[in-house]
């Protein structure tokens, strides 16, 4: 979705609603024939039949939520496998329990992930088909079996089902807006798909299912025109014209049992007049003879369409029936009834009152109807539920006059499904475009519908949020870690851990749980082995801290060969006096004081008593040995480095450091929270000299000590410069109170920056000990000294193959000056506060390398940006931190540990150095294989950490991880984690942008994908047609995040993104584990139009189209939180929020929301500091107020829609992907 564009206002109640003319197609008992290619549009308000067997009512989700699984399948066509999550059924509105699930999927996992395609269909990807459990069927519908694919229906089942469609004047073709098959007079072919029916699926019901007098949710673009513009660069021209099509209607077509109420979601007009049935031979275009849905069409564009009035959107009509009787859609005056069941007098249709049904309260949605015969639904009444104002789709405002960037509409486009006049002359021939080129229609002169929809369904495509909810809704138990190769809950769960000697998920996750057994298999599939690992990663407060074990002078037992610590791996031999290691097989002997005997089964007596024999995270005590030059090393030191100069006194970053630290002091990291801190504390401040202060406990008032050949770096001061607080509390104070004082009126406006870190250095080798320097700086470093730095931004080389150069480091200075700092046991966290460029690149190297933290505070005004940087600073005082730590992985014989993505030191291939490593870092780890490996034995990996602790305690941290190995790939499939396994693709390509243009690496990650899945086509998934885009299930949501990946600022920026931010994103990033990647990708985005105590509201999809007019809307990046406000949002929620009713009062400078004495307040405010208290950075809160400016950043953040700098939306890019999976397969 374009990001610029205006949000098109909704037309005035009452009045036909362009695009919402046409009733849907009736839904099929079987299915549609294979020619008829289901109309994944407006779901059809009648419901024919019983509801499915063995379908259970779901109550939980809302009713936009996609299909939980619409693409994919795991071993058979519809076959759930034994992956993580089978698909529900797509969940109905929150509200109220649904007869059927919305899907209409018979089983859970039969869902059809959208109508099959037209029978010409022009190859483009189709993501919408069926989908089944593990796939989009993009060629065909999936059988209404539940597991099995069947046969078509019969011809006779098929006709009537046909006559029971009501085709419309205008329904937007399966291509999508503006393609049309080519026509043809021959009668269509059966042989687009075998799978007859979709009833094994429907896309989500479109809201109106669950909220009768909302309008319901179309496709993609929900609020902006059609197609994304043309400039959509990742993708220009290379989707496939048909690939798409199975995908392209708003809303799937309904499956026989879907929930009676299900008024077409294009239709919120007044009904149609009853149509003659279908067999009335009608003057307009005829069908394409079918073919399968992709793979006979041919790539290119479609001939011109000819002029007949609208394309079929439908396919075309089964061969039983000769393509006269259903020559086109018919004219809305004449719409057929459906065949089954009594039907109404008129279509239903929902009231056109809200814009999507999940975006409602949930006692503002409406019942489902019952099952069985058609309901009829009431004709949209003008009240509206909760105060809502009327609007269609979902649509904000008035339409809009031309959007910038989109040209005339399509050519040739009818209104689709308007009610107005009967199909006039046929429109001039439409030339067939390639999807991404194909201009957009002005919003005004675009219908409704077609502004909403975009060749796709986006419900009839994966759903994160019904993923996250099924996923949610499983994960009931404790974690029990005891079983090899288990995958655990999403991290977006959750849940209770219990360590049965497998590490927690939280300190380790892997991409796959079962790996494969040889390298030729792990090459074929191109799923990367990796684990992302979070040693010292803080545990809720129900779930114990790993215990702490002191093995003794004699230190940890460890194996002789390959030095693997004691774990639960090792097996005891020979009555327990030797045992064999797990990692290498190699038998040692156990020392005497450590001898145990063993039971019958072969386990020592004290197996339960000894952490490291029984569980998978644990500590030991390290002995000298374990120690920096065999001796017990020093409490660590923490010096704040604090930049003085103009800009830094002006914008009140020196005064407010000042304060806070005086408070901070008395919060320094302990290990025994009833003692005080052993951290000594030192002070500096710089401009272009350094300034030390000595503040000796002993002194009356503190000593300020120059600094000014700033080229050899010294410490003036060794006694006195690093002090205990308790000591020398009154000294400090005194100092803190001093500094904004004495440096007022500064006009100095240079800096330095690496003398700053160098006399940091210093003065911990000075006192021989590790530490960590909290540098606050401003401005980018040009006064003359070591690691004096240009400005060398130049937008020109973006996009370039010179781009690369701008992520690297200026100077070498800094690179040798961290490893300096890494040998020292140095890490270094800097603040900083810039008005402009300051080249994050450079100056981030000392931090990123020594395991330290950037935060970043552009335009820093102390009144909005304080909190933030104060919360952040007393985090990163305060968290718990290891120093000195050297990180090693071990692993069994097979596999071994290749590459290594964080902040962190390498000075060889195996040891990760960390100067500092505190409780958010996470280090991602690849792995590649050495040798075959054993189903029987599985695979093993160790992480051992070896760090200093606060007090000044040597310790080592091992973490143990079990998977099974696989010798057929759909076992490996079957147990892949995708948050982990974007986690490591978005490392990966962030580190390769050093080296590689950007384009480059966009390309390379498209093509992994795009490998991965296309290998499980071909030898996991059941034969099926190309048109067909099958995933396997628990990957059914890599396209959406790669997508969201793809178009991060890092490898996409729009044009304000400044190198500087894409910088700092990218080494944050490289140091988040998969929770946070999980929410920066793809944020979280909560309507909140009702709270409940104790529980949060179901999150919506991001995508602007989920958006309605009349709701308030909090949206979680993991960095940023946003307050959307709809600008019909009911005046009791504005009071309730922000203590006035009126939206043009809102203050959109807040950055707090106002503590109003009412329950909704309360709740709002307490989920917004439990979202804050999950994340590692302080999440600023911005209000945004729908058709603000502002909202602009917000869009920013709807991963699903286009943005403006050309990213493809969702449907866009599945549909893409689906191209490229094709490509690899032929």
């Amino acid at each position: 979705m374009n990001v610029n564009q205006h949000t098109p206002m909704a037309s005035p109640y009452g009045q036909p609603q362009p695009g919402y003319g046409q009733p849907a197609f009736a839904p099929l008992d079987t299915g549609y024939p294979p020619p008829y290619a289901p109309y994944n549009g407006p779901v059809s308000a009648y419901q024919t039949g019983e509801p499915p067997q063995g379908y259970s009512s779901f109550t939980t989700f809302p009713s936009k939520a996609a299909p939980a699984n619409p693409i994919s399948e795991l071993s058979s066509p519809l076959d759930l496998g034994h992956g993580r999550a089978p698909p529900t059924s797509g969940p109905p509105p929150v509200s109220a329990p649904q007869a059927y699930n919305q899907y209409g999927g018979r089983h859970q996992s039969d869902m059809q992930n959208g109508p099959p395609p037209m029978t010409q269909a022009p190859p483009r990807p189709v993501v919408s088909q069926s989908y089944n459990q593990e796939r989009v069927n993009l060629s065909g519908p999936p059988s209404s079996y539940p597991q099995h694919y069947g046969s078509p229906p019969a011809m006779s089942h098929v006709t009537s089902q046909m006559s029971g469609m009501q085709i419309n004047s205008g329904l937007p073709n399966t291509a999508g807006p503006g393609y049309a098959p080519p026509h043809s007079s021959k009668p269509p072919v059966s042989n687009s798909f075998s799978a007859a029916p979709p009833a094994t699926y429907t896309q989500a019901l479109p809201p109106a299912l669950s909220a009768p007098t909302q309008a319901p949710p179309t496709a993609s673009q929900q609020y902006y025109g059609g197609p994304p513009p043309a400039s959509q660069p990742p993708f220009n021209s290379s989707l496939p014209p048909t690939s798409q099509q199975p995908f392209t209607s708003p809303a799937p077509l309904p499956p026989s049992n879907q929930p009676s109420f299900a008024p077409p979601p294009s239709y919120s007009g007044p009904p149609p007049a009853q149509a003659p049935s279908p067999s009335m031979s009608q003057p307009q275009q005829s069908f394409p003879p079918t073919q399968s849905a992709f793979s006979s069409a041919p790539q290119g564009s479609f001939p011109p369409r000819a002029p007949p009035p609208t394309s079929s959107q439908y396919p075309p009509p089964p061969t039983s029936t000769p393509s006269g009787q259903y020559p086109g859609p018919l004219p809305p005056q004449q719409q057929p009834p459906f065949s089954s069941g009594p039907f109404p007098s008129r279509p239903q249709m929902p009231p056109t009152s809200m814009s999507q049904s999940n975006h409602l309260p949930p006692e503002s949605q409406g019942p489902l109807g019952p099952p069985g015969p058609l309901q009829q639904m009431p004709p949209p009444q003008h009240a509206m539920p909760g105060g809502y104002p009327p609007q269609q789709n979902g649509a904000f405002g008035q339409v809009r006059g031309p959007q910038p960037g989109f040209t005339a509409p399509y050519p040739a486009q009818p209104n689709y499904g308007a009610l107005g006049p009967a199909p006039g002359p046929a429109p001039s021939t439409q030339k067939r475009l390639d999807p991404d080129a194909i201009p957009s229609p002005q919003a005004s002169d675009m219908p409704t519908v077609q502004k909403s929809r975009h060749r796709i369904d986006p419900d009839a495509i994966p759903s994160p949020i019904q993923v996250i909810e099924d996923d949610k809704a499983k994960s009931t138990e404790p974690f029990s870690t005891g079983v090899r190769g288990q995958a655990p809950p999403l991290v977006t769960t959750d849940f209770h851990v219990k360590d049965q000697g497998n590490a927690s998920p939280r300190f380790i996750r892997c991409t796959a749980y079962n790996i494969p057994c040889t390298a030729d298999m792990a090459k074929q599939s191109q799923v990367p082995l990796a684990a992302v690992i979070k040693p010292l990663a803080t545990l809720p407060a129900d779930e114990t801290p790993p215990y702490l074990v002191d093995h003794g002078e004699g230190g940890p037992i460890r194996c002789n060969r390959c030095k693997a610590y004691m774990c639960p791996y090792m097996q005891f031999i020979e009555g327990g006096r030797r045992f064999q290691c797990g990692f290498c097989s190699c038998v040692t002997e156990v020392p005497p004081h450590y001898f145990q005997h063993l039971d019958h089964t072969g386990k020592r007596v004290d197996f339960y008593d000894r952490p490291e024999l029984s569980l998978g995270s644990y500590e030991f005590l390290a002995t000298v040995d374990y120690c920096k030059n065999n001796k017990i090393p020093q409490p660590p030191a923490f010096i704040f480095l604090i930049d003085v100069s103009y800009n830094a006194v002006k914008s009140g970053m020196v005064g407010i450091v000042c304060q806070e630290l005086k408070a901070l002091l008395d919060r320094l990291p302990r290990e025994n929270p009833d003692l005080d801190s052993t951290v000594r504390v030192g002070f500096v401040t710089y401009n272009k000299v350094l300034h030390f202060y000595n503040v000796k406990s002993s002194l009356a008032q503190p000593q300020m000590l120059v600094v000014s050949d700033v080229s050899e770096m010294f410490v003036p001061l060794l006694d006195g410069f690093l002090v205990n607080v308790g000591e020398s509390r009154q000294v400090i104070e005194s100092l803190l109170d001093h500094i904004p004082e004495m440096f007022a009126n500064t006009r100095e406006t240079e800096t330095v920056f690496g003398p700053v870190i160098q006399a940091g250095l210093e003065a911990l080798k000075a006192a021989d000990c590790a530490g960590k320097l909290f540098v606050f700086h401003t401005s980018l470093p040009i006064a003359e000294a070591p690691g004096k730095l240009k400005n060398r931004e130049d937008k020109k080389l973006i996009g370039t193959d010179k781009e690369k150069s701008l992520f690297q480091p200026q100077v070498s200075f800094y690179n040798t000056l961290a490893k300096e700092c890494v040998a020292q046991g140095c890490c270094v966290d800097l603040f900083l506060f810039p008005n402009q460029y300051v080249d994050v690149a450079t100056l981030a190297v000392v931090p990123v390398s020594t395991g330290g933290s950037v935060y970043k505070y552009t335009y820093f005004q102390a009144q909005s940006d304080q909190e933030r940087f104060l919360n952040d600073l007393r985090r990163d005082v305060q968290k718990p931190i290891g120093f000195d730590a050297v990180m090693r992985v071990r692993t069994s014989t097979g596999i071994r540990a290749t590459d290594f993505f964080g902040s962190f030191f390498m000075s060889n291939t195996t040891d990760v150095e960390l100067a500092g490593l505190d409780c958010d870092k996470a280090v991602t780890v690849e792995f590649k294989h050495d040798d075959k490996l054993s189903e029987e034995t599985g695979a093993l990996v160790q992480c051992a950490v070896l760090y200093t602790s606060c007090g000044g305690q040597r310790r080592l941290r091992v973490h143990n991880m079990a998977v099974n190995c696989c010798s057929q790939l759909s076992d490996l499939y079957r147990n892949c984690e995708t948050d982990t396994i974007i986690n490591f693709l978005s490392k990966y390509a962030f580190r390769g942008i050093l080296n590689n243009p950007t384009k480059a690496v966009r390309d390379t990650l498209v093509n992994q994908c795009a490998q991965i899945l296309a290998c499980y086509r071909k030898n996991c998934a059941s034969p099926s047609s190309a048109g067909q885009l099958i995933l396997p299930e628990c990957m059914k949501l890599l396209p959406v995040y790669l997508n969201c990946v793809l178009k991060s600022d890092v490898l996409l920026p729009a044009a304000d993104v400044s190198l500087d931010d894409r910088a700092y994103l990218r080494q944050l990033i490289s140091g988040m584990d998969v929770s946070e990647t999980h929410v920066f990708f793809y944020p979280r985005l909560l309507p909140l139009m009702k709270l409940e105590s104790g529980s949060l509201p179901v999150a919506v999809r991001a995508s602007e189209e989920r958006l309605s007019k009349g709701g308030v809307y909090l949206l979680e990046t993991g960095l940023h939180l946003f307050l959307w406000v709809g600008a019909n949002a009911q005046q009791e929620l504005l009071l309730n929020i922000f203590g006035t009713s009126s939206f043009g009062q809102i203050d959109t400078t807040m950055t707090s929301l106002p503590v109003l004495d009412n329950p909704f307040s309360q709740r709002l405010r307490d989920m917004i500091d439990s979202f804050r208290a999950q994340r590692s950075r302080y999440m600023k809160l911005m209000l945004v107020k729908q058709e603000d400016r502002s909202e602009l950043i917000f869009r920013h953040f709807l991963m699903e829609d286009k943005n403006v700098s050309g990213g493809a939306s969702y449907v866009d890019f599945l549909c893409h992907m689906h191209k490229e999976i094709r490509q690899l397969l032929s």
